[in-house]
């Protein structure tokens, strides 16, 4: 679901950043609030957690692979608007760092898994959930329900994206600048295999961190600055609590943190997936033949025999560091994926941290 750089045209680009701006400024202003709180490391370890999550690539119908996001989880635990800020610096170091994304659609990116999904993620939780008690085994059906739905959601995004780009962008013959396939195509390709296993994938990671968090911290499934009714008649989730892994710090947070290391080691399990995510070919597969016939099987319609000319432009706009989460000096796949979620783990850290500090220090200067 990470839209490389080309695949959108520059007008799409700018709109879909004007649309995640005002999200991402109420976001900031929310979370700005929390950077002088203990709740820094909650933050920070979920946005963690959602950017190894992406890297966990699974089989999809038509050759393709996809991956489930954590958008659900994370508006659940943080409250949709620091859900939003820890998605989209996730997917920030994917995009600077790693390649998956790119920079020109990371508005559209951010849109699709960090704002939409989230937002779609908590209501529908909140609705399935009704008045229902935290530690309700209904909350476990709705979370699993959420997070099936809101991947949808954002994938449904993402292929009217992809699918309007050749009605509005193209040659004076017709030929597509971006984007090739229509809506006819994109949409379908896009939901059929989120529908499925993402979606599935979805479901089963949302639901079951519910489950766990019900008995090994409850007051993580009330999101702070909403308050919910626990089954004790006591009202929570107004603030991070002191005792809880949301309220005590790095060292409060170190099961969670003991959690996305592993997930982190066993990160090249998403290697077994073959096949590239649909709408994620590189400008060279569209001369390949290997490329062009993968294509044409997870789309079920022949791609143009060249790269479209504005996605040949675009698509070279930014070389990441370590691409494909493949470091060049590494040669062995399995240790470079692994190198690479913790690097990127650690970047994630970094921002927080560095966040943290700025606050303290505007702060003490005001």
């Amino acid at each position: 679901m990470h839209i490389p750089d080309g695949y959108l045209s520059p007008q799409t680009c700018a709109v879909t950043y004007a649309a995640a701006l005002p999200f991402w400024y109420v976001a900031s202003r929310r979370v700005s609030a929390l950077m002088q709180t203990r709740a820094v490391p909650l933050i920070a370890v979920v946005s963690a957690f959602c950017f190894v999550v992406m890297m966990f690539n699974l089989p999809l119908p038509g050759g393709t692979s996809g991956h489930a996001v954590g958008m659900t989880i994370a508006a659940i635990v943080l409250g949709p608007w620091p859900a939003v800020a820890a998605i989209s610096i996730a997917l920030l170091v994917q995009a600077v760092f790693f390649g998956d994304g790119g920079l020109t659609a990371y508005g559209a990116n951010c849109l699709n898994m960090g704002i939409v999904g989230p937002f779609a993620g908590w209501a529908l939780y909140h609705l399935f959930a009704g008045s229902s008690g935290v530690a309700s085994r209904r909350r476990v059906v709705a979370a699993a329900l959420a997070g099936y739905l809101s991947i949808n959601v954002a994938a449904l995004c993402a292929g009217v994206e992809f699918g309007v780009q050749p009605m509005l962008f193209h040659a004076a013959d017709g030929t597509p600048l971006y984007a090739p396939y229509p809506l006819s195509v994109a949409v379908p390709a896009m939901l059929i295999g989120h529908l499925t296993f993402a979606g599935l994938a979805e479901a089963v990671i949302t639901g079951g961190l519910v489950a766990y968090l019900q008995r090994a911290d409850p007051t993580l499934l009330t999101s702070p600055g909403r308050g919910s009714r626990t089954e004790a008649g006591t009202e929570a989730g107004t603030e991070f609590g002191k005792d809880t892994a949301a309220g005590a710090g790095w060292r409060g947070t170190r099961r969670l943190w003991a959690g996305v290391g592993a997930l982190m080691v066993l990160s090249p399990l998403g290697l077994l997936a073959a096949g590239t995510a649909w709408g994620e070919w590189r400008a060279a597969d569209f001369a390949s033949r290997a490329g062009r016939d993968a294509m044409a099987a997870a789309s079920g319609a022949a791609p143009p025999q060249a790269p479209p000319a504005g996605l040949a432009r675009l698509s070279e706009i930014w070389t990441a560091p370590m691409p494909d989460y493949a470091p060049a000096f590494l040669h062995s796949e399995i240790f470079g994926y692994i190198l690479s979620a913790m690097v990127g783990g650690g970047l994630i850290v970094l921002v927080f941290a560095g966040l943290s500090a700025l606050a303290a220090r505007r702060r003490i200067d005001a």
